[in-house]
């Protein structure tokens, strides 16, 4: 895997809730493998920790960075292609 300083960084706490699922899936399928991303995000992101899971099964790695109370970092890494 890349090293962490190549991650990208979604910061989508400025971002419309009902815009952030859709950007963060986008950021991600434009991802190469073993690439990965940071999300940050205002609230524990784990509605879509579980969307993720169910859309995309074995193809996401998620790694939590810092768990609030104000700002969630998750390193989220593509595993693999379908």
């Amino acid at each position: 895997m890349a090293g962490h300083e190549d991650n990208q960084v979604l910061d989508v706490r400025t971002v419309e809730p009902r815009h952030r699922h859709p950007l963060i899936f986008r950021t991600f399928e434009g991802l190469e493998v073993g690439r990965s991303m940071v999300l940050v995000n205002d609230h524990d992101p784990k509605p879509l920790y579980y969307q993720m899971m169910a859309e995309l099964p074995g193809q996401v790695g998620w790694e939590y960075l810092e768990q609030g109370p104000e700002i969630w970092r998750v390193r989220i890494t593509r595993l693999g292609l379908p």
